[in-house]
């Protein structure tokens, strides 16, 4: 008889014995900006983006969703200098659509992420464990929108995403879903009853590209931003995130993107978020990423807060990028 797996507290050991933490890669104060910073993204992030995605043709939210829906996916991360993507958009193909609805082509999201006071969602992701597990609510600030999302991986390495419609004013709290999140961990055993609570917020403007000759989908994501419970705050405006969103086979954004350099990277919105504004957690797999792309600039006098922004010029190697398929779960 097989013997059950152990609750998740026995597979984890604590934080401080994890990996080297990140205050080896950042300094304590870096990533902070002001309280005041707005969620309007400036036109400076706005207009190398708008600019590049005018001559795409669109797509309908409807028509989008039933051709490319990929609840379940392989995902593969690059990130870009924002001043990058008016050159990569020119490469893609003629076929390729943009989302857009009511005239807009870029979307204000917002995410709240739930973890446990020990952060086991956190940690079970820097230990790459087989059940991690990512909980959310996502808004969708023009429309008004908003899930409550499971994220786990799949029997085979992909992403599955379960989801349920939510009210906005209950996006802070997971109370009125807890019997939907309950019945999606139950699948991975995690042990006793675990209490969550909100532990970061993660803000952007995203863009959605339709890519036929894969059915498959590519999103863009500037204007980054993230606060975590304790009111610490991260901005990256020169930075932006390409997301390809595929089957099993790589996306043609995929190999134009290893053609230009880049290759695919290893950052999670949640972990590496988390880990950037508390130096004190392990930074996991996501050291590279830390050291190369969030590096503090400091802004007014040197007792101000600093605004962290992109430095790390572009990636080589594609050709490896390709071998390993890039950084799966978001």
């Amino acid at each position: 008889m097989t013997a059950p797996d152990p609750p998740t507290a026995a597979l984890i050991p604590p934080t401080a014995a994890l990996i080297p933490p990140t205050a080896a890669l950042i300094p304590p104060t870096a990533a902070l900006i002001p309280p005041t910073a707005a969620l309007t993204p400036p036109t400076a992030v706005l207009t190398p983006l708008t600019g590049a995605l005018a001559q795409l043709t669109p797509i309908g939210l409807a028509e989008l969703t039933e051709r490319a829906a990929l609840q379940t996916r392989f995902d593969r991360k690059y990130l870009l200098p924002l001043a990058e993507l008016p050159h990569l958009l020119a490469g893609l193909d003629h076929t390729d659509q943009v989302l857009e609805i009511d005239g807009r082509r870029a979307f204000r999201y917002e995410s709240i992420y739930f973890d446990t006071a020990d952060l086991v969602s956190f940690r079970l992701t820097a230990r790459r464990r087989r059940r991690r597990f990512k909980i959310r609510t996502r808004t969708y600030l023009d429309s008004g929108l908003c899930w409550l999302e499971v994220k786990t991986e799949g029997t085979r390495g992909g992403t599955v995403k379960e989801r349920l419609p939510y009210r906005p004013d209950d996006s802070g709290t997971l109370t009125p879903g807890r019997s939907f999140v309950d019945g999606v961990l139950a699948a991975l055993r995690t042990g006793p009853t675990l209490t969550f609570a909100p532990t970061l917020t993660t803000s952007y403007l995203r863009s959605t590209l339709y890519l036929p000759a894969t059915a498959s989908r590519a999103t863009i994501d500037v204007a980054l931003r993230w606060e975590d419970h304790r009111g610490r705050r991260l901005a990256l405006p020169e930075l932006a995130i390409i997301e390809t969103k595929t089957g099993s086979t790589a996306s043609h954004v995929d190999r134009l993107l290893w053609r230009q350099g880049h290759r695919p990277v290893a950052i999670s919105k949640y972990a590496t978020g988390l880990a950037a504004l508390d130096p004190d957690l392990p930074a996991g797999r996501w050291q590279r990423t830390l050291r190369r792309h969030f590096h503090p600039t400091l802004h007014g006098d040197p007792g101000a807060r600093q605004e962290t922004s992109h430095r790390g010029g572009p990636a080589t190697d594609p050709a490896a990028s390709c071998a390993r398929g890039g950084s799966r779960n978001a």
